[in-house]
């Protein structure tokens, strides 16, 4: 019966005109995955395993999993937590609804995320194009891993999509990339990058079509989503922004339904299934509060990039913000909040000065040296999105994989100082940089 008048409030409420501020924190009142219509926060469901009514709806559950044929729309039943549990499921909905996309499919970090994405479009034989900066770890995923699969991974400087057509073979299935890329904050545009997709997919049959995968980590859906753009599949670390307090990990595809279960099955397969505890926290915490925590951020974010782009002793600033960056036009395109206004971010990527490159990175490593002792606002320590300002020095640290020598060929400079704001008072951010900066 709750679920009967439930229903009937829903359909007397016109959704579609609050805001996606809004929208994300109420989710769906009712869920088709679970009745919770009198609790104002989902409950955690702590179960790995759900009581069957029947061998019959047993076997029915496991023959979802293993056919690829099974209708679209039929919806799983529970069984067993590495093929799905209500928390997953609603913060999937949930995610799918925010990026725009038709489905999405949670994993236990944004690594499986992209492996999953990229497992269940190649095979041996084919080839990924990518952007040439990337994410350390997928670097590593690609050099360590897919030689092994005889899957070709070809790396190109995608903010110029002039060579892109030429680099295309028939082997070709997947276009990679992060957009802005980790660490540089480098813009690709997307826009013209599936448009070009979608022409050279008019002369391959349906096996045969190039796909695109977007790394949309460090924009979050706040600031972009990729898929109104054109790109068919978008993947995320949630224990980035979307996450937002750096106490959980997790990560997701969102994409095409027709892509679901064959991506459901690849993780139950591979067991890479993300933690129910996290799932209900990143539902519950991370993403109702995305919009409030991005905001704050991307102000901070700004006046920090200003006043670094104008000290005597920084080379250079790379932050989608700046009108000065080479990529502001097409970032200011197509990195737009849910209410239509330039979202730029909350990262940067900055260098100092030095009389060779040397001595840059020399600067740079004493310069993070300085704030991991003596900063009270800023923290030496990867990741990013989250409350605490994090610094690192990605040549060193996140990007130690790529050799000295190939980091210009990647688009890193060596002496490179990624920073990731959190939701410090601005002020005190700039005073401790100032201090560092005065420091040598």
């Amino acid at each position: 019966m709750s679920e009967k008048i439930n229903n009937d409030k829903n359909n007397k409420i016109d959704e579609s005109k609050y805001s996606m501020d809004t929208h994300i924190i109420y989710g769906k009142n009712v869920s088709d995955k679970w009745d919770y219509s009198h609790h104002v926060t989902a409950p955690i469901s702590s179960s790995t395993t759900f009581r069957l009514d029947s061998v019959e709806r047993g076997a029915q559950g496991f023959i979802q999993f293993a056919n690829l044929e099974a209708s679209e729309d039929k919806e799983h039943i529970f069984i067993y937590d590495r093929l799905g549990e209500p928390n997953k499921d609603m913060l999937e909905e949930n995610l799918a609804y925010v990026e725009k996309g038709e489905m999405a499919v949670s994993f236990a970090s944004g690594m499986s995320a992209i492996s999953a994405a990229l497992g269940v479009l190649t095979k041996s034989g084919d080839e990924i194009i990518t952007h040439n900066t990337l994410y350390g770890c997928t670097i590593s995923l690609f050099n360590n891993w897919y030689t092994r699969y005889n899957i070709k991974t070809i790396s190109l400087d995608l903010t110029d999509l002039s060579r892109l057509a030429d680099k295309i073979t028939e082997n070709t299935k997947v276009i990679y990339l992060e957009t802005p890329a980790n660490p540089n904050m480098g813009i690709i545009d997307l826009k013209e990058l599936t448009n070009l997709i979608s022409e050279l997919n008019k002369t391959r049959n349906e096996e045969n079509q190039i796909y695109s995968v977007v790394d949309n980590t460090f924009a979050t859906p706040f600031c972009q989503r990729p898929i109104e753009q054109g790109v068919d599949f978008v993947v995320h670390s949630l224990t980035k922004g979307i996450g937002g307090f750096g106490t959980d990990m997790g990560g997701v595809v969102i994409g095409k339904k027709k892509f679901r279960d064959r991506i459901l099955l690849f993780r139950k397969d591979f067991g890479a299934v993300l933690n129910t505890k996290s799932a209900w926290a990143i539902l519950t915490y991370g993403l109702p509060t995305l919009g409030l925590r991005q905001r704050h951020q991307i102000q901070s974010a700004t006046r920090i990039a200003e006043y670094l782009v104008s000290h005597p002793k920084i080379e250079f600033v790379n932050y989608p913000g700046l009108k000065e960056y080479k990529h502001y036009e097409v970032a200011k395109k197509q990195m737009i909040d849910f209410n239509g206004n330039f979202a730029p971010g909350s990262l940067l990527f900055f260098a100092l000065k030095g009389s060779t490159p040397a001595e840059a990175k020399e600067n740079g490593k004493r310069f993070m040296d300085y704030i991991a002792n003596n900063s009270y606002t800023m923290t030496l320590a990867v990741s990013l999105g989250h409350t605490r300002t994090l610094i690192e020095h990605p040549a060193s640290m996140t990007h130690s994989v790529v050799p000295p020598e190939k980091l210009i060929e990647r688009g890193i400079d060596a002496g490179g100082v990624r920073l990731a704001i959190g939701l410090e008072n601005c002020d005190d951010i700039l005073m401790d940089l100032e201090i560092a900066l005065k420091s040598f």
